[in-house]
C-alpha cells in the first residue's frame, strides 16, 4: 500500500522542484480582505509555467522514475492540468508521455499538452472514463501508469506549495483549497498543518461533483453518476483510496460550491487581483464568500490553483452578470 509523505519527504521534493520551477507569488489582497472582512492572502499558482499547481507533482514524480520506467514511457488521465503537468515534466526528463483526456476536454489544455510533446488520446465522456481507458492501455502496452491521486510522489511534489505558504505566513489561520483528486489539499494537510497544527485546512468541491465530499463524510469510497461542472479540475465521479484516507485523518471541513458561486468568484478575482482563474482555481474564493461569517478577522489563504479558463467561457460568464 501507499505511504503518506513525511515532512522530510516534502522538503526533499522541494530540493528538486525548486530547480525546475519558480516560487509563485503569495500576496495580501486588500480588496478581497475588505469584501470578506478577514485578512486574505492568495497563492498564485496560475502563474506556474502550465498555469496550474499540478506541475510541482509532475516534476517530482518524473524525477524519481527509474531508468527502466523512463524507457517504458508514462501514461495518465486528466481533464487537463494534471496532464499538462506530466507532459511538462516528461519533456524536462526526456520521457515519452501519453495523456488520456475525455472527449470535449478544454481545448486550451489539450493544445498545451500536445505542444509539450505528449500524445493526447481522447476517450470517454468524462475524466473517469478516460482514466479507465488509460489504466487498460498501461496494462496492455507496458506504460508506467501514473494515477492522478494515488501517488505519494505527486502529493509530496504539490505539497511544496504548502511549504511556501506557511513559510511566508507562519501564523495563517485557514487554508481553503480546491479538491479534484485531492492531492493539493492532502499537501496542505501533510505540510502546513504539520508545521502549524492549529491551522485549519478546508477542502472545496463542486456541488455537481461531490463524490469526495460525500466519501469524506461517510468514511466510504463513494461515486456519483455524473460530474456535471464547468470546473473540469473538480470533475471527478470517484473518491480515491489514498487521498481520501489522508483527508479523513487531517482535513478540518469540506465545502460544496455551486456553479454560480464559482462564476462569481472568477469575476471577483478578476476585479480585485486582475488575475484569471479557471473554475477550480476560483473554488476556494467561492467557498470563502459562502462561509464569510466563519472567517471574520482570520488570516485566510486562498489557493488560486489554476488559470486555464477559455475566453469563450469567460465571455459566457461575463454575459450572465447583470449590472
Amino acid at each position: 500500500m501507499w505511504e503518506e509523505p513525511s515532512l522530510s519527504d516534502i522538503f526533499a521534493a522541494r530540493q528538486v522542484v525548486s530547480r525546475y520551477l519558480p516560487r509563485t507569488p503569495f500576496l495580501h489582497s486588500a480588496a478581497l480582505s475588505g469584501r470578506l472582512c478577514c485578512e486574505v492572502y492568495i497563492k498564485y499558482e496560475n502563474m506556474q509555467p502550465i498555469g496550474a499547481f499540478k506541475v510541482r507533482g509532475g516534476i517530482y514524480l518524473l524525477s524519481r522514475l527509474s531508468a527502466e520506467e523512463r524507457q517504458r514511457g508514462v501514461i495518465t488521465a486528466s481533464t487537463g492540468n494534471h496532464g499538462q503537468s506530466i507532459a511538462y515534466a516528461a519533456r524536462a526528463f526526456g520521457v515519452k508521455a501519453c495523456i488520456a483526456a475525455p472527449v470535449g476536454a478544454n481545448p486550451y489544455k489539450v493544445t498545451a499538452m500536445e505542444a509539450l510533446g505528449a500524445e493526447v488520446a481522447l476517450h470517454g465522456r468524462d475524466f473517469d472514463e478516460a482514466r479507465l481507458w488509460a489504466e487498460s492501455k498501461a496494462t496492455e502496452e507496458g506504460w508506467r501508469y501514473i494515477h492522478p491521486a494515488n501517488e505519494p510522489l505527486l502529493i509530496a511534489g504539490v505539497a511544496t506549495l504548502s511549504l511556501e505558504v506557511i513559510e511566508d505566513l507562519p501564523d495563517a489561520d485557514v487554508i481553503l483549497a480546491p479538491i479534484g483528486g485531492g492531492s493539493g489539499a492532502c499537501g496542505h494537510c501533510l505540510a502546513a498543518k504539520r508545521i502549524r497544527p492549529q491551522l485549519q485546512v478546508i477542502g472545496v468541491q463542486a456541488e455537481n461533483a461531490p463524490a469526495i465530499c460525500r466519501s469524506w463524510k461517510s468514511g466510504q469510497l463513494l461515486s456519483t453518476g455524473s460530474a456535471d461542472t464547468f470546473a473540469e479540475g473538480l470533475a471527478t465521479r470517484y473518491a480515491f483510496e489514498f487521498t481520501l484516507g489522508i483527508l479523513r485523518r487531517y482535513l478540518d471541513d469540506f465545502i460544496l460550491v455551486s456553479e454560480a458561486e464559482m462564476e462569481e468568484a472568477i469575476l471577483a478575482l478578476l476585479e480585485t487581483t486582475h488575475q484569471l482563474a479557471e473554475g477550480a482555481g476560483a473554488a476556494a474564493t467561492a467557498a470563502a464568500f459562502q462561509i464569510k461569517e466563519r472567517l471574520l478577522g482570520k488570516k485566510v489563504v486562498l489557493i488560486l490553483s489554476g488559470g486555464n479558463l477559455t475566453l469563450e467561457k469567460l465571455a459566457e460568464i461575463m454575459g450572465r452578470r447583470r449590472p
